[in-house]
């Protein structure tokens, strides 16, 4: 099924960007976390939305997200791990891709600095997605950073291709293979000449073909490397339009203040300009 709207990210501008969009009566899939795992649940007390004071955190977000649902939105959770744009948009979840005429872009903030050379080889060894990229390198020796509870899955997964899998993490995993060796490291870098050649980890070298970065969450901008940001906030115009066309973002990932009421207010905006877009 093709939806009139996908939707990244499951907090307040997520949910809010659902529900004015089922108001304009298009298909809607929300993509992200389980709802009750947003920042905004762990907060006792909210005291500055408008007409709503006293809520807890958890309160807001389940009265919206039972909003959207009653209204018909689709929710799956998981990870974005890829995203094409070809006649709209393809993402990848787990293994499962899932089609979209237009997106918006509501992950919160995605807080991750990145590896030295993760970025320069990108596409060139460097990989975010097992299921993805993980047959180009049957045979040969991958390196898994696991930075994602299901991250050991995912290294049994290309040892199950034929990779040749070494596994890093700063903590030792649970639940990984027993074939599969484990090397604690914090320090790491992506070396390499024309593509991929190791992952230093501590000082170590770590020969390799492949590096499969693995982290709770991909920043949008891994997957739209054409997305324009600045300061790590996605640019957007009063629409809440992106540089990319059929591409919006609301809620935190745009920038402060980090308040639920700009975050609300975001995804309604989103959502209606992204409405607008596919009724031209």
């Amino acid at each position: 099924m093709t939806y009139d709207i996908i939707i990244l990210g499951s907090g307040p501008a997520g949910l809010a960007a659902a529900i004015a969009a089922r108001g304009r009566d298009k298909s809607v899939l929300v993509i992200g976390n389980p709802w009750r795992d947003s920042p905004l649940a762990k907060a006792e007390r909210v005291d500055n939305y408008p007409g709503l004071p006293g809520r807890t955190g958890l309160e807001l977000l389940e009265e919206l997200y039972e909003h959207a649902a009653a209204l018909g939105t689709e929710f799956v959770v998981g990870k974005a791990l890829s995203l094409l744009e070809w006649d709209g948009f393809s993402i990848t979840v787990g293994s499962e891709v899932y089609q979209g005429k237009a997106l918006i872009l509501a992950p919160g903030v995605v807080r991750q600095a990145k590896y030295p050379g993760e970025e320069t080889y990108l596409g060139r060894g460097v990989s975010y997605c097992a299921t993805c990229d993980g047959m180009l390198y049957r045979g040969k020796p991958v390196v898994v950073v696991g930075l994602a509870p299901d991250a050991p899955q995912e290294a049994g997964y290309l040892s199950s291709l034929g990779c040749q899998v070494v596994y890093v993490s700063p903590q030792p995993p649970k639940g990984l293979a027993e074939d599969i060796p484990y090397v604690k490291a914090r320090r790491l870098a992506v070396q390499g000449e024309q593509s991929v050649t190791g992952l230093e980890a501590d000082g170590a070298l770590l020969p390799c073909s492949g590096v499969f970065i693995l982290r709770r969450a991909v920043a949008p901008t891994d997957l739209l490397p054409g997305l324009a940001a600045e300061d790590g906030a996605i640019q957007v115009d009063r629409r809440m339009a992106t540089n990319l066309p059929g591409v919006f973002a609301a809620g935190d990932c745009t920038g402060g203040p980090l308040q639920v009421s700009k975050a609300v207010g975001e995804g309604h905006v989103a959502a209606l300009s992204a409405c607008e877009y596919l009724d031209r």
